[in-house]
């Protein structure tokens, strides 16, 4: 039984559109997915949206089940949740999430969704994918109890670095962003909230998610001697120069990256498939229904994104909502 579907396509930077697409039936081992929401992931897609991505990068930033290249025609996204329609009688009706596009029916291996658990709502789910890049990043970085810790930038990712550091005992955690509006966010969170000036120093650890020139410089600026930033920020075919000089090697500060490509090498023998349900068994906390600060319909995306791209719609993580005869 073949079936149809409508996907997002960034037809060229700037200009999105609708398209139909035909599916075939799900083959042995495969899924149908029908999908009930989905996320804009800010930061990333609004850089490909602009057709931001650096030709070096094109390989690196291609998404799991991405169709097409930068800068475009692409379809791309991956934070997909659905229901299955078709396939294994143990997934057939189970609510899961897929590093999928946005689209409203898709055909995948049965290898690649992941079961919600069932105290988890579909509508929370989506955050699964920034939720997984927090806990690689925190595996990379080794909070240990007690720490004075800074998030500096408000951002999806850098909100559920801090959601994920609240739960940790005994630390002083601060997320550090220029938007006094993010404090409401942090007190949801269950984190402290300073601007960037106001921010307390003497840090055993920053994790920079601004994605800017001058947050990384006052991730630096936050550290005790010895500490370290974890840098999460993604910054495309930008340059940025970073200081050095002063007072760099004598504090023997650390700048190490961490990237959710890679699961992290903290943690030998977890795989992907671990790291993911984890960061979807964390999904059980109602707290991080703060990081979804708006919603639409998929038809809107068109309209939705460059509003997203521009800040015209300020938003952590956008949900795309799907109609349900997809």
């Amino acid at each position: 039984m073949n079936h149809s579907a409508r996907a997002f396509w960034l037809a060229s930077p700037g200009y999105g559109e609708i398209r139909d697409t035909a599916l075939t039936a799900p083959g042995e081992g495969e899924v149908l997915v029908r999908a009930l929401y989905s996320g804009v992931s800010r930061g990333t897609e609004t850089l490909v949206f602009r057709g931001g991505v650096p030709e070096s990068q094109h390989a690196a930033m291609r998404a799991p089940f991405q169709e097409g290249d930068f800068p475009g025609p692409v379809k791309y996204g991956y934070l997909s949740v659905g229901v299955v329609e078709e396939g294994p009688g143990e997934l057939v009706g189970r609510t899961v999430f897929c590093l999928y596009p946005h689209q409203s029916r898709y055909v995948v291996p049965a290898s690649a969704v992941t079961v919600v658990p069932d105290h988890v709502p579909a509508e929370r789910a989506v955050l699964a994918g920034t939720v997984e890049t927090a806990v690689n990043a925190l595996w990379d970085a080794a909070p240990l109890i007690g720490d004075r810790i800074a998030v500096v930038g408000g951002g999806m990712v850098g909100c559920s670095v801090a959601a994920l550091l609240a739960r940790f005992p005994g630390v002083r955690l601060q997320l550090v962003d220029a938007d006094p509006a993010r404090a409401r966010t942090a007190e949801a969170l269950g984190a402290g909230f300073a601007s960037p000036a106001d921010a307390l120093g003497d840090c055993d650890l920053v994790v920079h998610a601004s994605a800017t020139e001058a947050g990384l410089t006052r991730s630096l600026e936050l550290l005790a001697p010895e500490g370290t930033v974890v840098e999460l920020s993604w910054y495309g075919d930008r340059r940025i120069s970073l200081p050095l000089g002063e007072a760099f090697h004598s504090r023997r500060l650390t700048v190490r990256s961490s990237q959710v490509g890679t699961v992290s090498p903290a943690r030998p023998g977890r795989t992907y498939a671990d790291r993911l349900a984890l960061a979807l068994a964390l999904l059980a906390d109602p707290a991080l229904d703060a990081l979804i600060t708006g919603e639409s319909a998929f038809e809107e995306l068109p309209d939705v994104l460059p509003k997203l791209a521009s800040g015209d719609i300020p938003a952590l993580c956008h949900r795309v909502r799907y109609a349900e005869s997809g």
